[in-house]
């Protein structure tokens, strides 16, 4: 059976990480752009950064690799904010493609980074802790350990980190409302719920509990209400041709409830074919991402 394209562009993406650590498109910039409310995208074609902007400071939600960090510098520049007036960094998950900026910017604008408790340590020694793996950064003594459901404020913005565990253990999910064109919106900032067959989900001896995590995670992403979907890859929620439909129809391409649903059903079936197959034919996987 043919697998649906969504499902086979994943697979080849998680291929391209595995032996391909920076795709071109990881590196590659990215016209800067307001996607709702006071939320902008500074990220690169793929690996994406958002800013929540506000008169009393930023909110920087994931530095990419620190090669990336002056694009994202310029990117904030260009939609007419500065750079230091960051003073929170806020993260998805603790691998290098997301993270390894962040000494980086903390050390330029002297903001405080608050992590989700399953990621502290990853941050703090500069690998991650889940699996072998060659990703490191350069290690960052995180401000704030977070919890599952813990607020972040800033001014008049509140975001909420929910604990999705599965690809890492302190994997966080974002959401908060933006009022955009007089309407009251719920967006919410996917971590990532890939799961590829490098991935150990039976008896694994550092993460015993990441079958049990994956499946809290699916649960709870269902009943979060979404009308703006973003993701830690902009691939995920094609964000490349949301943004090239930016004005066309005076609708905003980046409300999106319907992709949001398809993506998390998408994912769990992606989680329960792995499952099985680790499970009746005991294959197990002997490299990680």
């Amino acid at each position: 059976m043919a697998l649906p394209r969504n499902v086979l562009c994943f697979f080849l993406l998680s291929a391209a990480s595995l032996f391909a650590q920076d795709p071109e498109e990881w590196h590659r910039p990215f016209p800067p752009h307001r996607i709702a409310g006071n939320i902008y995208y500074v990220g690169t074609e793929d690996l994406a950064s958002f800013l929540v902007a506000m008169p009393v400071g930023n909110i920087l939600i994931n530095t990419d690799y620190e090669r990336d960090v002056p694009l994202i510098r310029e990117s904030v520049t260009e939609l007419g904010f500065k750079f230091g007036d960051i003073r929170i960094v806020l993260l998805s998950r603790a691998h290098d493609d997301h993270v390894a900026g962040t000494a980086a910017v903390i050390q330029q604008t002297g903001a405080k980074l608050m992590v989700m408790r399953g990621d502290v340590q990853a941050m703090e020694i500069g690998t991650t802790d889940f699996q072998p793996s060659d990703q490191h950064w350069k290690p960052v003594k995180v401000t704030r350990t977070l919890n599952d459901g813990d607020t972040v404020r800033l001014g008049d913005v509140v975001l909420t980190a929910h604990l999705t565990a599965g690809h890492t253990k302190g994997c966080t999910t974002w959401t908060t409302t933006v009022i955009d064109a007089g309407r009251r919106l719920n967006v919410v900032i996917d971590c990532s719920l890939n799961v590829i067959p490098a991935y150990r989900l039976i008896n694994d001896p550092v993460y015993p509990d990441v079958t049990q995590d994956f499946e809290k995670t699916f649960a709870a992403l269902k009943l979060l209400p979404c009308d703006v979907f973003l993701s830690a890859h902009a691939t995920t929620n094609h964000m490349t041709e949301k943004y090239a439909r930016l004005g066309r129809d005076g609708k905003s391409p980046f409300i999106d409830p319907g992709g949001y649903l398809v993506y998390v059903n998408d994912r769990e079936g992606a989680f329960r074919r792995e499952l099985e197959r680790q499970t009746t034919h005991r294959v197990l996987p002997s490299i990680s991402k």
